[in-house]
C-alpha cells in the first residue's frame, strides 16, 4: 500500500505551530527569542501578521480584509463620504444658480430659480445665473484637476516616506471645506458663491482616495488587491445609491447640513480610528531611495532647489518606466476621459434632451449604485480568479463602449436606465488597473504609483469633458442621433482602451499567473 501523501498546507500549519514547541535537548526559548522569530517571519512575509494557522487550510479574502488594520475603517469612511457628497449632487447647481442670479443679475423674486419647472418659465436672470454657475464649476474643476496632476504623485511619494494617515487626514480636511461653504451660503444670503468654488478647487491638492488605495496595498497581498479596491468602490456605490433618495426627503438647507455632518464625521473617523498602515521597513526603503537620488545632485543649493522643484515630474515619471506601464497609462487615460465626461455631461444631457426629473435621476443613481455593489463586492473577485485581470479589463471596456453608444442612441428613458446599468460593469476597470500597477512596483512605491495614477486621471478628467463638448457643438444640429454623437464618440475612445488592454502581457497583468511573484516587479 503506497504511503499517504502529506497535505502541504496541513504540514505547513504543523511546522508553523511547532515553532513554539520546546526541544527537550535545548533550553526553552525566552520571550525575546520568540519575539525575534516572529519579527523574522513577518519580515519575510509582510502579510504574515494578519494570518492565523487556520487560514492556511483555506485562504479567505474576507477574513484577511476584516482582520487587517485599515480596511474596515476605510469602508466606513468611504460610505460616509459617498452619502455626504452624493446627497448634494442636485443641490449645488440649484443653490449656486439662484445665488448668482440674485447677486450678479438682480433677481428679486421670492421663489428660487429651481422652482420653475420648464425652460420657458424661467426668468432671464435665472438663466444667466445658471450660465455663471456652470462657468464657475468648469473653472473650479479645471483648477482642481491641474492641482491633482501636479501634486498627486508627489503626495503619494511623501506618504511612502512619512505614512498614509497624515496625508489622508489632510485630504479629508480640504474636502470638508466645500460642504461647509455650501451650508454657510444658505445661512448668509450675501455670501459670494466664489468661496464654495475656491474651496472645491483646493481639494485637488491632496487625493484622499489615492491614500485609501495605498493603505489597502500596504496590508493586502497582491492577488487580493483588485477585489479589495473593488470592495472599497462598492462601499462608495452604497452611498451613491442611497444619497439621491435622501435629497428627496429634505429641503436644500437641511440636506446641506446633513451632508456636511456626514463628511465631518468621516474626518473624525480618520482622526480617531484610522491606523497607520505603512510598514516601517517599507518606509525606510522609500527614504533611502530618495536620499540616494539626492546625494547624486551637484551644484550646491541651486542644484538642490532644482532637484526639489522637479520632484513632481520625477515622481510621475514612474508611468513611463516600461512599455507595460505605458500601456496601462494609455488605457487608464482613454477610459478616464470617457468616465469623467459621463459624470459631468450625462445629467445635463438627459435632463435637456430626455426630460429627466429629480425622481428619474434618483432612480438612475440607485440602479448604478446597487449594481455597483453587486459587481464590485461580489463579481470582481470570482472574475479575477476565473479569467484574470487582463480579461476583466477587456470585458469592462467593451461594456463601457456599448454603454456609451446606447446613451447616444437613446430616445426613451428606459434605454438610458438600461445603459446606466452597464456602466456598473465598466467600473470594474479602475480597481483592476490600480491593482495591476500596485502588483508591479515595490512595496515602498505604493503611494507613488497610486498618486501617479490619480495624476493621470486628473489630466483625463480635464480633457475628456472638453473634447466631448466640442463634439457636441459640432453635431447637436445634425439628424438623429444628433447631440448623441458625443457619446458614440466616447464609445470609440473606449475601443482604443480595449486595444491597449488586449496588448497587456498576461504574465504581468494577471496576479494568478503561475510564475514567481518577484518577477513581476519592474
Amino acid at each position: 500500500m503506497p504511503p499517504q501523501q502529506e497535505d502541504p498546507l496541513l504540514s505547513q500549519e504543523a511546522r508553523y505551530e511547532s515553532c513554539d514547541a520546546e526541544d527537550p535537548l535545548l533550553p526553552p526559548p525566552g520571550p525575546e527569542e520568540r519575539k525575534a522569530d516572529r519579527a523574522t517571519m513577518e519580515g519575510l512575509d509582510p502579510y504574515e501578521k494578519v494570518r492565523r494557522p487556520s487560514v492556511y487550510r483555506r485562504e479567505s479574502f474576507l477574513v484577511q480584509f476584516v482582520q487587517s488594520k485599515g480596511p474596515p475603517q476605510i469602508i466606513i469612511l468611504i460610505m460616509l463620504l459617498a452619502l455626504g457628497f452624493g446627497s448634494t449632487i442636485g443641490v449645488v447647481p440649484a443653490v449656486m444658480t439662484d445665488r448668482y442670479a440674485r447677486l450678479q443679475h438682480g433677481y428679486m423674486d421670492e421663489r428660487d430659480c429651481a422652482d420653475f419647472e420648464t425652460l420657458i418659465e424661467k426668468p432671464a436672470e435665472c438663466l444667466q445665473g445658471s450660465a455663471d454657475a456652470q462657468n464657475a464649476a468648469a473653472l473650479s474643476s479645471l483648477v482642481s484637476n491641474v492641482l491633482t496632476f501636479i501634486t498627486s504623485s508627489l503626495m503619494g511619494s511623501i506618504s511612502d516616506e512619512h505614512g498614509r494617515r497624515g496625508i489622508l487626514i489632510l485630504g479629508l480636511a480640504l474636502n470638508s471645506m466645500s460642504p461647509l461653504c455650501l451650508v454657510l451660503l444658505q445661512f448668509y444670503p450675501e455670501m459670494s458663491p466664489t468661496w464654495y468654488y475656491v474651496a472645491h478647487a483646493c481639494t485637488g491638492l491632496v487625493s484622499w482616495i489615492a491614500m485609501t488605495l495605498s493603505s489597502l496595498a500596504d496590508v493586502m497581498p497582491p492577488k487580493w488587491r483588485a477585489p479589495s479596491f473593488g470592495l472599497v468602490l462598492a462601499g462608495f456605490s452604497v452611498g451613491f445609491a442611497l444619497a439621491p433618495t435622501l435629497a428627496l426627503a429634505f429641503d436644500h438647507f437641511q440636506i446641506s447640513i446633513l451632508s456636511c455632518a456626514m463628511i465631518l464625521a468621516g474626518l473624525l473617523v480618520s482622526i480617531v480610528f484610522f491606523p497607520e498602515t505603512l510598514p516601517e521597513r517599507t518606509q525606510m526603503e522609500a527614504v533611502e531611495r530618495r536620499l540616494a537620488l539626492s546625494d547624486e545632485v551637484t551644484g550646491g543649493w541651486f542644484g538642490q532647489l532644482c532637484f526639489a522643484l522637479k520632484r513632481p515630474i520625477r515622481e510621475i515619471s514612474i508611468l513611463n518606466r516600461s512599455r507595460f506601464f505605458r500601456l496601462l497609462s494609455s488605457l487608464a487615460f482613454f477610459s478616464g476621459m470617457v468616465s469623467s465626461a459621463d459624470q459631468t455631461l450625462l445629467i445635463y444631457y438627459v435632463e435637456e434632451r430626455l426630460q429627466f426629473n429629480d425622481h428619474d435621476v434618483a432612480l438612475m443613481f440607485m440602479i448604478m449604485g446597487l449594481l455597483g455593489i453587486l459587481v464590485q463586492a461580489v463579481l470582481l473577485k470570482p472574475l479575477n480568479d476565473w479569467i484574470g485581470e487582463r480579461w476583466v479589463i477587456v470585458l469592462a471596456f467593451s461594456l463601457g463602449s456599448l454603454d456609451n453608444v446606447l446613451y447616444g442612441l437613446a430616445r426613451k428613458k428606459g434605454l438610458v436606465l438600461f445603459s446606466a446599468s452597464l456602466s456598473a460593469f465598466a467600473a470594474l476597470s479602475f480597481p483592476t488597473i490600480s491593482a495591476i500597477k500596485s502588483n508591479n512596483v515595490q512595496e515602498s512605491e505604493q503611494g507613488r504609483i497610486q498618486g501617479a495614477l490619480y495624476s493621470l486621471q486628473a489630466l483625463a478628467s480635464g480633457t475628456g469633458p472638453m473634447l466631448l463638448r466640442f463634439v457636441y457643438s459640432q453635431t447637436k444640429d445634425l439628424p438623429y442621433p444628433g447631440a448623441g454623437w458625443m457619446f458614440i464618440f466616447a464609445g470609440l475612445l473606449y475601443l482604443v482602451a480595449v486595444a491597449c488592454a488586449w496588448a497587456l502581457p498576461k504574465e504581468k497583468a494577471n496576479s494568478n499567473y503561475p510564475s514567481d511573484a518577484s518577477s513581476h516587479r519592474l
